[in-house]
């Protein structure tokens, strides 16, 4: 008789569970890589990490840092252009499945950060000098981002972002495709 209410009671409530992601006040730690304007690796990358703390509808506050680096070949060298940017951001909830597997996210971020022109020296071996210099940058970036659940804790994540950033002399815009790791740490 235990065995066959136990079947009962699970028959009942078979397809009521959901999975425990993207509740109010979650918070998760991203660490992230993207390649840059299409160029190869080597040539142009962006890093960083991120905290994402979920709101009532299973949207998104992000807040982050991120550290993105473009060569450009001169001569017999390359000149880095660096950018230390800081990043605000809200990302609304586009589209997710039933098993709350998959979410796909729309974004606007505030960048704030610093851009360095070869690490600040404007004297290049050959006697040139660089006219574009170190200076402050600030704008915004939007972004689609998808989240992959692995378990309740990991999910693997992917984006396509696209950067605008004034107040420098190397090119305000930049496109960003980019994997990631998500951790939740609570």
């Amino acid at each position: 008789m235990k065995k066959l209410l136990m079947i009962g009671v699970l028959a009942l409530t078979m397809g009521q569970a959901s999975a425990q992601r993207c509740l109010p006040k979650m918070q998760g730690i991203e660490v992230n890589g993207s390649f840059v304007d299409g160029k190869a690796f080597d040539k142009a990358f962006s890093g960083g990490v991120a905290l994402s703390t979920y709101t009532k509808n299973g949207s998104k506050w992000v807040f982050g840092g991120e550290y993105l680096q473009r060569d450009y070949g001169y001569a017999d060298t390359t000149i880095p252009v660096a950018q230390f940017t800081a990043e605000g951001g809200y990302y609304q909830k586009l589209l997710t499945d039933g098993s709350k597997t998959l979410f796909v996210y729309g974004g606007a971020s505030v960048l704030a950060g610093y851009e360095s022109v070869n690490w600040g020296e404007t004297l290049l071996d050959d006697g040139a000098r660089l006219t574009d210099k170190d200076a402050f940058v600030y704008g915004g970036a939007l972004t689609l981002n998808i989240e992959v659940y692995l378990s309740d804790r990991l999910a693997l994540t992917g984006n396509v972002r696209e950067r605008c950033l004034w107040g420098n002399d190397t090119g305000h815009f930049h496109t960003q495709y980019g994997v990631g790791l998500k951790i939740m740490i609570n």
